[in-house]
């Protein structure tokens, strides 16, 4: 019996058209949870690449023994209206059980060219900690326009990949999760990608009320040993905003993954209470990173083979107990720090400076650096050149140079 579902009106030359929405339960998915509704889903999937265009999962909890695939231009449908919480899962769930222990096996959604994903959960109820299982990532990419909106992924291994196939215009945008790996992995995106309000916490698995409820463990412990928020290698131009990670071993890593550097342009952005909020090892040297408007709870470090600009803008920076310098310049770049302001560092009292630059260029310009007593700045051997305008410090030797390059200082203020 086919059930009543939403119409989809397509003008045509003189004509209107009805088109209902594919609904995955008229080809034999049951979301209760138990039973395998992957080949149902997937009849519906490519049921609606020519039926219906959306494919809909009304309320309930379907179980995925193994991978789906979304058809080039089908949007997959759950019945939320918005973004779930994991804490109320009142709409529509996958229950990930395909590919445990394989994190190389078939993605549990992958998204053909202009393929969407929207308003559901997807909740991996086998998963455990503090021995982490490995899954495939949760939702993969491929070819142009593809778009995963309003979801939550409760314990994603490695939760979006953007990168493993070629890919261009992306669209990421309010998705919730708590990643164990990797968060999002960008790579082989030949044209602007997009990744907005994407948020990185514990608290979609510890707090949900799936069953199985969250296994308990140190949670933060595991994702500070293991987990890299923002995978960034080959892009033109990432478009980054409102995004934010905590608690991972690097909030926005930037290299080479295989298929040559990126540059990215992230805005009112974080990564908080990790060791490494921001690791560049490699960027395109004429264009870089571009951070404004960010908040960084741990260290940011430019590695020695990075070529490209790194640019900070109006960020704060704070320490955790286990920070030690804030800014941990090498390698030939550039490195531009504008209107920050910095606290926190060198935490155990032991000496450290906030910045320390021992390769390429630096210049800090209109900075504050709010700790009493504490050295700001550390130019080393190996840096070429440096300037320091404008700035404001709270220690009588606040900038210590012993690289022998040319370095310009005017206009700041210390004591």
């Amino acid at each position: 019996m086919l059930r009543a579902t939403p119409m989809l009106l397509v003008l045509t030359a003189g004509s209107v058209a009805a088109m209902a929405d594919v609904d995955v339960r008229d080809f034999g998915a049951v979301g209760d949870g138990t039973a395998d509704d992957t080949a149902a889903i997937q009849r519906a999937l490519d049921a609606a690449s020519t039926q219906g265009v959306v494919c809909f999962a009304p309320a309930g909890r379907y179980r995925v023994d193994g991978a789906l695939t979304v058809p080039p231009g089908v949007t997959f449908r759950g019945a939320s209206g918005g973004v779930p919480h994991s804490e109320q899962p009142i709409g529509t769930v996958l229950l990930a059980y395909g590919g445990k222990g394989n994190e190389d096996g078939a993605p549990l959604v992958t998204l053909k060219p202009n393929a969407v994903i929207r308003e559901m959960i997807i909740h991996y109820p086998e998963q455990t900690l503090p021995d982490v299982i490995p899954y495939p990532w949760s939702i993969r990419v491929e070819g142009q326009l593809c778009q995963i909106t309003d979801m939550t992924l409760t314990n994603p291994y490695k939760a979006l990949d953007l990168g493993t196939n070629w890919n261009e215009l992306h669209t990421v945008r309010n998705v919730f999760a708590c990643p164990l790996r990797v968060g999002v992995y960008i790579d082989q995106c030949t044209d602007i990608g997009r990744i907005e309000n994407v948020h990185f916490n514990p608290n979609f698995w510890t707090r949900m009320s799936l069953e199985p409820r969250f296994p308990g463990g140190d949670i933060k412990a595991y994702q500070e040993r293991n987990l890299v928020g923002f995978m960034i290698g080959k892009t033109d131009w990432e478009f980054i905003s409102n995004c934010f990670v905590i608690f991972p071993r690097i909030g926005f890593h930037f290299d080479d993954f295989g298929h040559g550097p990126g540059n990215a342009v992230i805005t009112q952005s974080g990564s908080d209470i990790c060791p490494v909020a921001v690791r560049v090892d490699q960027t395109q040297g004429h264009a870089g990173a571009q951070f404004v408007n960010g908040q960084f709870m741990a260290t940011v470090e430019i590695g020695e083979r990075n070529q490209g600009p790194v640019k900070l803008t109006n960020c704060g920076f704070w320490g955790v107990p286990e920070t030690r310098v804030q800014i941990d310049k090498q390698g030939p770049s550039t490195l531009m720090l504008t209107s920050c302001h910095f606290t926190g560092w060198a935490a155990a009292q032991e000496g450290e400076p906030c910045i320390r630059a021992s390769g390429g260029r630096l210049l800090v310009n209109g900075c504050e650096f709010m700790d009493q007593g504490k050295r700001a700045v550390s130019l080393e051997p190996g840096l070429v050149s440096a300037v320091l305008m404008g700035n404001l410090f709270r220690a009588a030797d606040a900038v210590v140079d012993t690289s022998g390059a040319p370095v310009q200082m005017g206009l700041n203020s210390g004591g």
